[in-house]
C-alpha cells in the first residue's frame, strides 16, 4: 500500500508551473481573474434560475446543477493552484492529494451524467412535446440528478482506490499542478499495468456510457426534426439543442484526450495546457454559452441586472 512506505508522511510536490519563473505572477493574475469570473458566472446562473419562475423547468434545473457541479470541481483544484503560484509553496499532503483526486474525479463524472440527463430532457421536449410535463416530472428529475451525483461518488472512490493502493517509493514530484490521475500514477513503483488498465476501463465506462446516452437522444432528436415539415420548426428545434451540444463537444473532447490514451503518449507541457482548459476555461463555458445562445436565460439575466428580483422578495 502507498500509505505504508512513507508517502503519507512526506506527501507530494507539484512541479507544474515551476519552470515558468517570473511568469508565475502573470499566471496568477490570469488564472485568478478567470476563476473569479467562472465562480461569479456559475453562481449567478444558479441564483437567476432559482429566482426566475419562468426558468423552473427540467432543462434549467439540470443547468443549475451542472453549474453547481462545475463550481465544486473548480473549488477543489484552482484555489490550491493559485496558492502555489503566489506563495511558491507547491507541497501537498498525501491525504490532501487523495481528497483532491477523489473530489475532482467525482464532480467530473457527475458532469458527464448531468449532460446526459440534459440530452434526455431535450429528447423528450422535441420528440414527445405533448407528454413533456408528465414525463419530465419533479420525481424523475430528482432521480436523474441524484443518480448523476451517486455515479460521480462511486467513480471517484473507485479511481482513488485504484491509484492510491499502489506504493510510491520513488520521486514525490508531481509533474502537474494538481493530483490528476496520469501524473500521480506515473510516480507509482512496481507493476502499474493492472492499475492503468483499471483506470482506462473506469474512464471508458463513464465517458462511453454517458456519451452513448447523449448520442441516442440526439439520434432520436435528429430523426424527429427531419420529419418536421416546417423549416422554421427545424431551426427552432435545433436552436434549443445548440447550447447543450457546444458544452458536450468541449467537455468530452478534453476528457477523452486526457483519459482515453496510452500512457506513452503523455506530454507534460501539452497535458498541462489541456488540464488548464478543463479546470479553468471549460467551467466558464456553461454560463457563457447559455447566456449568449439562450433567450430565456438572457431575459432572466437582464431582469436580474435591472434589479427586477428585488421587488419579488
Amino acid at each position: 500500500m502507498g500509505m505504508a512506505n512513507g508517502t503519507s508522511g512526506t506527501g507530494f510536490v507539484f512541479l507544474g508551473f515551476s519552470s515558468f519563473g517570473e511568469l508565475q505572477a502573470l499566471l496568477f493574475v490570469l488564472f485568478l481573474t478567470l476563476y473569479l469570473v467562472t465562480l461569479a458566472s456559475n453562481i449567478f446562473i444558479i441564483v437567476v434560475i432559482r429566482l426566475d419562475s419562468h426558468l423552473h423547468t427540467p432543462m434549467y434545473l439540470f443547468l443549475s446543477f451542472l453549474s453547481f457541479s462545475e463550481t465544486c470541481y473548480t473549488l477543489g483544484i484552482v484555489p490550491r493552484m493559485l496558492l502555489g503560484l503566489v506563495s511558491g509553496s507547491q507541497a501537498i499532503s498525501f491525504t490532501g492529494c487523495v481528497a483532491q483526486m477523489f473530489f475532482s474525479a467525482s464532480w467530473a463524472c457527475a458532469d458527464c451524467f448531468l449532460l446526459a440527463a440534459m440530452g434526455f430532457d431535450r429528447y423528450v421536449a422535441i420528440c414527445a412535446p405533448l407528454h413533456y410535463s408528465s414525463r419530465m416530472g419533479p420525481g424523475l428529475c430528482a432521480q436523474l440528478v441524484g443518480s448523476s451525483f451517486l455515479a460521480g461518488i462511486l467513480f471517484g472512490l473507485s479511481l482513488t482506490l485504484v491509484i492510491f493502493r499502489l506504493p510510491f517509493c520513488g520521486s514525490h514530484a508531481i509533474q502537474h499542478f494538481f493530483c490528476d490521475t496520469p501524473p500521480v500514477l506515473s510516480l507509482a513503483c512496481g507493476d502499474t499495468g493492472p492499475s492503468e488498465l483499471a483506470v482506462l476501463l473506469l474512464s471508458l465506462l463513464v465517458l462511453l456510457a454517458s456519451f452513448l446516452l447523449i448520442a441516442i437522444s440526439y439520434a432520436c432528436i435528429l430523426a424527429a426534426v427531419l420529419r418536421m415539415p416546417s423549416v422554421e420548426g427545424r431551426k427552432k428545434a435545433f436552436s434549443t439543442c445548440a447550447s447543450h451540444l457546444t458544452v458536450v463537444i468541449v467537455h468530452y473532447g478534453c476528457a477523452s484526450f486526457m483519459y482515453l490514451r496510452p500512457r506513452a503518449s503523455y506530454s507534460l507541457e501539452r497535458d498541462q495546457l489541456i488540464a488548464v482548459t478543463y479546470t479553468v476555461v471549460t467551467p466558464l463555458l456553461n454560463p457563457i454559452v447559455y447566456s449568449l445562445r439562450n433567450r430565456a436565460v438572457q431575459g432572466a439575466l437582464r431582469t436580474a441586472l435591472r434589479g427586477g428580483f428585488l421587488g419579488k422578495g
